[in-house]
């Protein structure tokens, strides 16, 4: 018995090496867009994918949430609720956080005042308000159905971190007793709601702009640590604005400077250890400047995309080289499976299909 218990743990180590040796990358060389919004108004940063209720939901700039069934057709007027406006007596929220459980949907707008949202059509609550003048909330995600998170620019001296432990019912703002201190110069970039990653407990928030560094807990926010990276860093519009992990420990970010969007040198990078120490990748290859980057659902980390207001790019290679799909510009993306994805940006919402 001794004898086969051994081999049987074996010849499942030797199998699972085998599964991801034998793992190859697709090479997707072209990418289909149907444009199913078209709006010149529109300008999207916040965008989530519902599968259970096969739906895509977003969040514009002008305080409206719009929905668009996953289910394949032709999107006929059915198929798209937009607008729906979300009800304010204050202000009208320019949205860029969008995040939810199972059962109910939080947006967040950026600018003072910070109102979080819980979405209920005819009948959204505001949960969370912060006057502070300095107030700026860049993305927001769920642990799981009660806890969530949101991060913005600092307020004091450290980064804005508000937490939920009921379900988005209530929120508390982190003390700076707690987190890393910020340098100076040190924000978020609220270009696409990727600036926070989770992947079970793990969690990882990519700061930007004069200091671009990894805010990191291992246990849903009740501590963290902090790590620097060697992206493109300085001034005010450069650093981190995408970051995106496949597991535990692979883990991807893109950004660089908006104002200098042919710049490639120093805005991507890749992590293996779970973002304790980052390397440049594609140094001085495009793309140049993106405001989002997501790996590909079941790639094994292989294949990544990146978006931005200069087009679509495609690695299959972890993203140690990349190519350029389409110049048709968006600000965020997020994928329904190894194939297909939901784009927004200014002007449009778009289904994206990839093929080899």
């Amino acid at each position: 018995m001794k004898k086969a218990s051994v081999l049987l743990i074996v010849m499942i180590l030797l199998f699972g090496f085998k599964k991801s040796y034998l793992f190859e990358s697709r090479n997707i060389n072209n990418v289909e867009i149907k444009t199913i919004i078209k709006d010149s108004l529109l300008n999207v940063r916040a965008l989530e994918i519902i599968e259970d209720a096969n739906v895509c939901v977003f969040l514009d700039s002008n305080g409206n949430m719009g929905v668009v069934s996953t289910d394949d057709g032709a999107y006929s007027e059915s198929d798209v609720m937009y607008p729906i406006k979300v009800k304010s007596d204050s202000v009208t929220p320019n949205f860029r956080a969008l995040a939810g459980t199972r059962k109910q949907g939080y947006g967040l707008s950026v600018g003072s005042p910070a109102l979080l949202f819980k979405l209920k059509v005819g009948k959204d609550t505001i949960v969370y308000r912060e006057d502070h003048p300095k107030a700026f909330y860049d993305s927001m995600d769920f642990w799981n159905a009660k806890e969530g998170i949101a991060i913005g620019d600092p307020t004091d001296n450290c980064m804005s971190i508000i937490i939920t432990r009921d379900g988005g019912q209530t929120w508390e703002k982190l003390s700076c007793d707690s987190l890393p201190k910020a340098e100076e110069g040190e924000a978020a970039f609220a270009a696409s709601d990727t600036n926070i990653a989770i992947v079970g407990d793990h969690t990882w928030v990519a700061t930007g702009g004069k200091s671009s560094r990894i805010l990191y807990s291992p246990d849903k926010g009740k501590t963290w640590e902090v790590y620097n990276t060697p992206i493109v860093q300085g001034l005010e519009t450069t650093g981190m604005y995408s970051v995106d992990f496949y597991d535990a420990h692979i883990g991807f970010a893109i950004g660089g400077d908006y104002t200098k969007p042919n710049d490639n040198s120093a805005n991507k990078i890749k992590t293996v250890d779970g973002g304790k120490t980052w390397e440049l990748v594609a140094q001085n290859e495009n793309p140049g400047y993106r405001s989002c980057v997501q790996y590909i659902p079941n790639s094994a980390g292989k294949e990544l995309v990146a978006i931005g207001f200069k087009g679509i790019d495609y690695s299959n290679d972890s993203g140690n080289s990349w190519k350029h799909l389409s110049d048709e510009g968006f600000y965020t993306i997020r994928f329904l499976n190894d194939s297909i994805a939901y784009a927004a940006g200014a002007g449009s919402i778009s289904k994206l299909t990839f093929r080899e």
